[in-house]
């Protein structure tokens, strides 16, 4: 059987992250959680201690700090972790107490990444966390996006490098259209060059068109997007994907089990 796609399962360890916020907010609660994805199948757990939501506010280095390293050393222990975050002092941080991959919403923490020899993740955001979906626009969103990851991409490895993922940024800075657009084109952003992120799951895109399936206006909650998620994250993998960010571990990675099957050719 080919290699199913990397599951990575996100814990966020915030007051006011859009799905899970609140719930692993201590760090008893964080390991626990991370222990139940590790369990479901995750092959590495991305740690957060800052919401990126749309509309959130952003939050001290100091409280960053606060939330997020304590898990990231509890969970070092018994499985690969990565830091959700744009700060350096937080990554540097992270890093020395055993995260291994720098997921970084800001793509501006390559040369960082190149410097502690660990992973990263570049992922394309269009403004702020605050402002990013007041008004976004494109001319062309998947030759965009597109062309500025792979910039950020080359210019970490002329650095040293060598583990490098670039990741669109569904939700981050694009509406409906252009979230859909980049996923019906993520074949686009697949190469030998750079194995290629996404993070689908649980996005309001979805719960707009779960709505709009059920013949009804506005959105699905949260709850009620594993479909969705689980749709778009296999249209993913079958396209190309290397690695997709979810909330429901378990469902991932029995999708990209059935996906790696079905690519296996004859014995």
């Amino acid at each position: 059987m080919a290699k199913p796609a990397t599951v990575m399962g996100i814990l966020n360890v915030t007051p006011d992250s859009f799905s899970d916020g609140g719930l692993y907010f201590d760090v008893d609660a964080a390991v626990a959680r991370a222990r139940q994805m590790v369990d479901e199948g995750a092959d590495i757990v991305d740690v957060g201690g800052e919401s990126t939501r749309p509309g959130a506010e952003p939050v001290s280095l100091d409280d960053e700090l606060n939330r997020v390293v304590p898990v990231v050393e509890a969970l070092a222990s018994f499985t690969p972790v990565a830091v959700d975050t744009r700060h350096e002092s937080v990554a540097r941080a992270a890093v020395a107490g055993g995260a291994s991959v720098i997921n970084d919403v800001s793509a501006s923490l390559g040369l960082v990444a190149a410097e502690l020899n660990v992973g990263w993740i570049a992922m394309h955001m269009q403004g702020e966390p605050g402002s990013m979906q007041h008004d976004p626009t494109y001319v062309d969103v998947v030759s965009e996006v597109r062309d500025y990851l792979f910039e950020r991409a080359r210019e970490a490895r002329s650095k040293g490098s060598n583990d490098i993922w670039i990741d669109p940024g569904f939700g981050f800075g694009k509406s409906m259209d252009h979230n859909l657009q980049l996923l019906a084109f993520i074949d686009e952003f697949v190469t030998e060059e750079f194995p290629v992120a996404i993070g689908t799951s649980r996005k309001s895109t979805l719960g707009v068109l779960l709505a709009s399936s059920d013949g009804v206006d506005g959105q699905t909650g949260l709850e009620d997007r594993l479909e969705g998620s689980v749709a778009t994250a296999t249209f993913a993998v079958l396209h190309g994907v290397d690695l997709i960010r979810v909330h429901d571990v378990k469902a991932a990675r029995q999708a990209a089990v059935v996906v790696a099957g079905s690519q296996t050719g004859p014995e």
